[in-house]
């Protein structure tokens, strides 16, 4: 456990700098964001004392030993637009994106492993078929084209839900919540279930493969032969070994959605780090940037990390060092 946690540490720190580095030089070719923070009636000196202000004046190099510097003192920063530290916006914003994402996959996988397992175990009836036909639906048609249609859907035609925004919520430990009110239950609902279906269709066809292929193993056989209860067989025998792969496609779909959940934030205006990144993208707010990639990176890790953990309790058979080296 200890060589395996200070393995993933030392990953971490490599992937970490690595990304820093490519990110940083990746945003500091696409423009002067000097030149964007004034308006074009500003005199040259006033960009010149701006470029000044934000250290943008120094040559490459030095920008770049700053930069890296501050990241190992956690420093990514002070944004462009705000004038505060980059990674504090970034966190204010967070906690919406990750009620976002824990919804979204909450709901995949409260309809899709049922969904899964009952298709698994019934796979040539009509009501599964047209299941997996819906679910190749899901996972073939693009997120945003989803949420835009649920939004005509639910939102303007029918009107049962609102079309935007967080809602009324409840503060707990000084973080505001959108779950903890019904308010904000309603505006949670559309941009969640539009991050979901495709979780949802991809959990319920990996669900369903493994399901089929364990049943046709020689344990369970022998099972059914011993006269076990059919609903001991599939608890204890079939959902066991079909949740380990279900387990570690949630860990990576709540990873991506924590950090690329953009799309959906902007379509639904959830105030999340999604659709600041999206702003900061257009204003050329680069500490912005780079701070919510490097956080993005560090999620990745720790969920990847989390996964092993639990992939590794699921199945005795599969060590952490296995789980290391398939991930």
């Amino acid at each position: 456990m200890i060589s395996f946690l200070a393995k993933r540490i030392m990953q971490a720190v490599a992937v970490v700098l690595a990304t820093a580095s490519m990110v940083f030089f990746a945003v500091f070719i696409i423009g002067d964001p000097a030149q964007l923070l004034y308006s074009q009636n500003a005199s040259a000196a006033e960009v010149e004392a701006a470029r000044r202000y934000l250290g943008l004046d120094l040559p490459l190099y030095q920008q770049y030993f700053n930069f890296m510097g501050g990241l190992l003192h956690g420093d990514l920063g002070r944004s462009f637009v705000y004038g505060k530290p980059a990674l504090g916006v970034i966190l204010q914003r967070l906690p919406a994106t990750l009620e976002l994402a824990f919804a979204s996959v909450v709901l995949a996988v409260v309809v899709g492993l049922p969904l899964g397992l009952y298709c698994g175990l019934n796979p040539r009836t009509i009501r599964s078929r047209l299941i997996m036909a819906v679910s190749a639906l899901g996972v073939s048609l693009p997120t945003f084209w989803i949420g835009i249609i649920i939004m005509l859907a639910f939102a303007v035609n029918l009107r049962l839900l609102p079309t935007g925004g967080r809602g009324n919520t409840l503060t707990v430990l000084g973080v505001p919540w959108s779950f903890l009110t019904i308010d904000g239950l309603r505006h949670l609902l559309l941009p969640a279930a539009s991050l979901a279906l495709w979780q949802a269709s991809l959990i319920l066809r990996l669900t369903r493969a493994g399901t089929e292929e364990v049943l046709r193993q020689d344990y369970v056989r022998f099972a059914r032969a011993k006269g076990i209860a059919p609903g001991r067989i599939l608890w204890v025998h079939v959902l066991k070994n079909v949740l380990a792969p279900v387990v570690t496609m949630v860990g990576l779909s709540l990873g991506g959605t924590i950090a690329f959940s953009i799309v959906t934030e902007s379509i639904f205006s959830w105030p999340g780090a999604g659709k600041l990144l999206i702003d900061s993208i257009y204003a050329f707010d680069r500490p912005i940037v780079v701070a919510y990639l490097m956080l993005a990176v560090t999620i990745f890790v720790l969920i990847n990390t989390f996964v092993d953990l639990i992939y590794a309790a699921i199945d005795p058979r599969v060590t952490l060092g296995a789980a290391d080296s398939g991930s």
